[in-house]
């Protein structure tokens, strides 16, 4: 089997309970963040959009 190392994914970041990584896909990275149970997908607009709202967030609380 041919391995592709553009395939392997990304680890960002990790804790026990959550992971946040990164794979490309096409012409797209695609960033994935587990949370338990619950898996978010987003392009990578979408990813900076969510970037700031969670900054915005931690700054409020």
């Amino acid at each position: 089997m041919n391995h592709d190392e553009h395939l392997e994914p990304e680890i960002l970041n990790e804790t026990d309970n959550f992971g946040v990584w990164r794979s490309k896909e096409g012409d797209d990275v695609i960033y994935h963040v587990e949370l338990g149970g619950v898996s978010l997908h987003f392009n990578s607009e979408e990813w900076e959009e969510f970037v700031v709202l969670i900054k915005g967030a931690a700054q409020a609380a």
